[in-house]
C-alpha cells in the first residue's frame, strides 16, 4: 500500500500525538493496525436457542469470540442482516470488542440491571440473555428517537423482562435510589474506537469533544452511582482510547466516592492492534455493603394501577385457548409478572418495577396483545418473546414463506387451519398469523416488512 493511501494520514493530527504519546514503543502497531482488515461480530441469542443448535442453523461458518462465550467472528462477504434468522432474532451484529462488557458486568436471572445508556441495545440484548427472562432490566436512552430504536431491538430479540425509559441519568437516579444489583454505564464518547468503520467519528473529533465528553461521562457516573444498592456493582465502558475519558474518570470518579472500589484486574482495554476488535474500555466497581440503604418507594403495583385490570385467569384462558400456549409458555411468560394495562395494550411487568407513574417510558414490559371489544390481538412483541415449542398452534414456514411473510404477503395453508398461529422458520418465532379458508392472512407489522 502507498503511504500516502494509508488510513492513518486520514485521522486528525492532535489525535495521532496523543496516541504517540500514550502508547510510547506500540505506537507503530497501532497505526499499522488501521490498515488490517476489520473484523466483524455477531451474538447468538440465548432467549431463543443454544449455541449448538445455533451454529447448525447458520448458513455461513463462524468463528468464537474468546472473550464472549454468545460471540463469533463472520466474514464481511456473509452479510447476516440480510437473512431471515436476523429478523427471527436468532443474533444481534455487535462489533466483537464491545462484547468484553456484559461478562465484565456478569449479570445474574432474577437480578435487578439498569443499562443507564443503553441505546441501540447491544449490551442490554446482551444481558437480557444472561438473565434468562428472570428479574428486571430498565434500559434507558434520552433521545426519543434511538429509544424507539432500542425498544426494537428489545422486541426483536424476545425480552420479556425489559421496561425502556426515555429519561435524563438524574431523573433514572431519583427514581430508583440505590435500587439496582448492577448497573451498566456504556458512556457516550469521542468515539476514537469507532474510526475504522465511521467516517462520521472522524468528522467530529476533536480535542475539545473529548474534554466535553469527559465532563459529561462524570455527570452521568454521579447519578448512576446513587442507583447501585450497596453491595452492587457499577461498570463503566467507552468505545475510545482517551485517558481522559477513561482512566481519568474512573479515577476522579473513585476520590469522590470512597464507597466504591475496584479489586484487581477491574479494569479491560481492548486495542486493535493487540486484538481482533474496534477497541473498548470497560472498569468493574463495588459499592460497599456499609454503604448505606435507601427505603424503597412503596405505591401501587401496576397492576393496580391500570384503568380496569383484566383478571389473571381470563388472559391464562386466552393464551391457553386460542393461541395454544402450553403450562411451560404460561409459566415462561408469567412467573414473577403483573398484567396490566397500557393505553389499549395488555402488557406483563415483572413484579420488581416501580410503578411508572412520573417515568417517560418507550416499553412498559412485554406488550401481549391489544384489547379490542370483547376480544385480545395478539401483539407481535408476544410472538418474538414465545419459543415455538411454547404453543400447540405453531406454523413452521419454509425459506422461501418466511422471506413472503417478511414482506407482508398472505401464505397459502391447508384449508383446516383456523385461527391464530405462531409463525416459525428454522425453529425461530418470526410472528402471528391466523388462518382461515386455505389462507394464512399476515401480521407482521408494516413498518419491519422488508420491501422486494
Amino acid at each position: 500500500m502507498d503511504k500516502n493511501d494509508s488510513m492513518i494520514n486520514k485521522l486528525p493530527k492532535a489525535f495521532l500525538d496523543r496516541m504517540k504519546l500514550q502508547l510510547g514503543s506500540q505506537y507503530d502497531a497501532f497505526a499499522a493496525s488501521y490498515d488490517s482488515g476489520r473484523v466483524y461480530g455477531l451474538r447468538y441469542n440465548p432467549l431463543k436457542t443454544d449455541r449448538e443448535s445455533f451454529l447448525r442453523e447458520m448458513p455461513f461458518s463462524l468463528r468464537g469470540v474468546p472473550w464472549a462465550e454468545e460471540g463469533f467472528y463472520y466474514q464481511a462477504s456473509d452479510q447476516p442482516g440480510r437473512y431471515v434468522l436476523h429478523e427471527a432474532g436468532a443474533y444481534y451484529i455487535q462489533e466483537p470488542s464491545a462484547m468484553a462488557v456484559v461478562p465484565l458486568l456478569d449479570p445474574q436471572p432474577g437480578e435487578r440491571i439498569l443499562d443507564l445508556c443503553a441505546a441501540p441495545g447491544g449490551k442490554s440484548t446482551q444481558i437480557a440473555g444472561r438473565m434468562q427472562g428472570r428479574g428486571l432490566l430498565v434500559s434507558n436512552e434520552i433521545i426519543p428517537s434511538r429509544a424507539r430504536i432500542l425498544s426494537q431491538n428489545i422486541e426483536r430479540m424476545g425480552v420479556a423482562n425489559c421496561v425502556v425509559c426515555r429519561e435524563s441519568p438524574d431523573r433514572i437516579a431519583a427514581a430508583f435510589p440505590a435500587f439496582f444489583d448492577r448497573v451498566l454505564v456504556d458512556a457516550p464518547c469521542s468515539g476514537e474506537g469507532m474510526f475504522r468503520k465511521d467516517d462520521t467519528a472522524i468528522a467530529e473529533w476533536s480535542p475539545e469533544n473529548v474534554t466535553m465528553c469527559a465532563a459529561r461521562q462524570r455527570d452521568i457516573m454521579e447519578q448512576a452511582a446513587m442507583a447501585v444498592r450497596p453491595g452492587g456493582i457499577l461498570v463503566y465502558s467507552t468505545c475510545t482510547f482517551s485517558r481522559e475519558e477513561n482512566e481519568e474518570v474512573i479515577g476522579s470518579f473513585l476520590d469522590g466516592h470512597p464507597e466504591f472500589s475496584m479489586q484487581e484486574n477491574g479494569v479491560r482495554r481492548f486495542w486493535p492492534h493487540l486484538t481482533e476488535g474496534e477497541g473498548h474500555f470497560a472498569a468493574k466497581l463495588y459499592k460497599a455493603e456499609t454503604a448505606g440503604s435507601i427505603p424503597e418507594k412503596r405505591g401501587k403495583k401496576p397492576s393496580q394501577i391500570s384503568r380496569s385490570a383484566v383478571k389473571r385467569e381470563r388472559f391464562v384462558t386466552y393464551l391457553r385457548g386460542e393461541l395454544g400456549i402450553t403450562d411451560e409458555g404460561i409459566e415462561y411468560l408469567m412467573k414473577e409478572r403483573v398484567l396490566f394495562e397500557f393505553g389499549d395494550a395488555l402488557c406483563l411487568m415483572p413484579e420488581q418495577m416501580i410503578p411508572l407513574k412520573g417515568l417517560q417510558v418507550e416499553r412498559s414490559g412485554l406488550q401481549t396483545g391489544f384489547l379490542e371489544k370483547d376480544r385480545i390481538r395478539p401483539s407481535h412483541a408476544l410472538a418474538m418473546a414465545l419459543r415455538p415449542e411454547y404453543t400447540t398452534r405453531c406454523y413452521d414456514m419454509t425459506a422461501d414463506e418466511a422471506a413472503r411473510y417478511l414482506q407482508g404477503e398472505t401464505l397459502t395453508v391447508r384449508a383446516e387451519l383456523k385461527g391464530w398461529y405462531l409463525l416459525s422458520c428454522q425453529g425461530f418465532s418470526m410472528g402471528f398469523g391466523k388462518a382461515s379458508g386455505g389462507q394464512m392472512k399476515n401480521h407482521y407489522p408494516k413498518g419491519l416488512r422488508r420491501r422486494q
